[in-house]
């Protein structure tokens, strides 16, 4: 089907977007495979040669597996004029350990480096600080339910509780504790604040993370279209790398969070072989 559709003059870009938007990272990865056995020609490259613009972007991501493509994005993040801060913070934070981990390896075997030296290199402070702790990938598991309150008093009295932040206590917590954990010294924490809440806290996306991936990942989502123009960057990185493992759940908080459907959303913000592309990705309306 996808050789048909690059064939000769002209090509099917319906074709190729609804045959690789919905199938899994896996089965697009067979489909590389088979297609290279078949006709001699790298899949991806062939696709370049066909496609253009944001399209060709979201397609190529498609097609790339999910720990090189987050690789990619924080090689991408790190390399050049600048440092882009927030998909460093999005993709660390937001993570499993496991994931973690797996991306170091590979962000050195495709890079030639390693993903912490370039980290230090291009950060500074207590936002390079954090950025280390995650990406050891080494969070606590389970609730160590003696803790919990402490936690959450020196967390008070770390941020809220005092004048001036004491960020080195906030880094340490938010950065070696399991999500599990800091949800439920969530509850104690706002006990000890009347009208402030935790999320008045400095280093915001650890903290969005550890109350509600989906819900960290919806309120992304609906920033990157409902400000003045779209960024179709974030919107398209967080849909590839969101589609097969909690999208349901980010509808689900998108539509509650905001009383529209993230579908619905798209649908407006978007157009084009893009916009319905994203559209598969989502798979559905609200």
């Amino acid at each position: 089907v996808l050789h048909k559709a690059m064939k000769g003059i002209g090509t099917d870009e319906d074709a190729i977007l609804m045959l690789l938007s919905s199938r899994s990272n896996k089965q697009r990865q067979e489909v590389k495979a088979a297609y290279k056995k078949t006709y001699g020609k790298d899949l991806v490259s062939a696709l370049k040669s066909e496609l253009g613009g944001l399209f060709e972007m979201l397609i190529v991501a498609l097609m790339t597996p999910p720990i090189s493509y987050d690789a990619s994005l924080l090689n991408k993040a790190l390399k050049g004029v600048g440092t882009d801060d927030d998909v460093l913070i999005e993709i660390l934070a937001s993570r499993t350990c496991a994931q973690i981990k797996e991306i170091v390896k590979v962000y050195k075997k495709e890079y030639g480096g390693k993903l912490e030296k370039d980290i230090v290199g291009d950060t500074s402070g207590h936002f390079q600080k954090l950025l280390v702790i995650l990406l050891q990938g080494s969070r606590e598991k389970g609730v160590d339910e003696d803790r919990i309150e402490k936690d959450a008093e020196e967390l008070f009295a770390a941020g809220q509780g005092k004048v001036g932040t004491d960020e080195e206590k906030l880094i340490n917590i938010l950065g070696n504790r399991s999500h599990e954990h800091l949800r439920l010294g969530m509850c104690v924490y706002c006990s000890l604040l009347s009208a402030l809440t935790f999320m008045d806290c400095i280093f915001f996306p650890p903290v969005k993370c550890a109350k509600s991936v989906p819900a960290y990942f919806a309120e992304a989502l609906y920033g990157s279209m409902r400000r003045a123009g779209t960024d179709e960057k974030t919107l398209m990185r967080i849909m590839v790398s969101r589609s097969e493992e909690d999208m349901l759940d980010i509808r689900a908080c998108f539509k509650k969070m905001y009383g529209v459907s993230l579908y619905n959303t798209i649908q407006e913000d978007t157009d084009g072989d893009f916009g319905k592309a994203l559209l598969y990705l989502c798979g559905g309306n609200d």
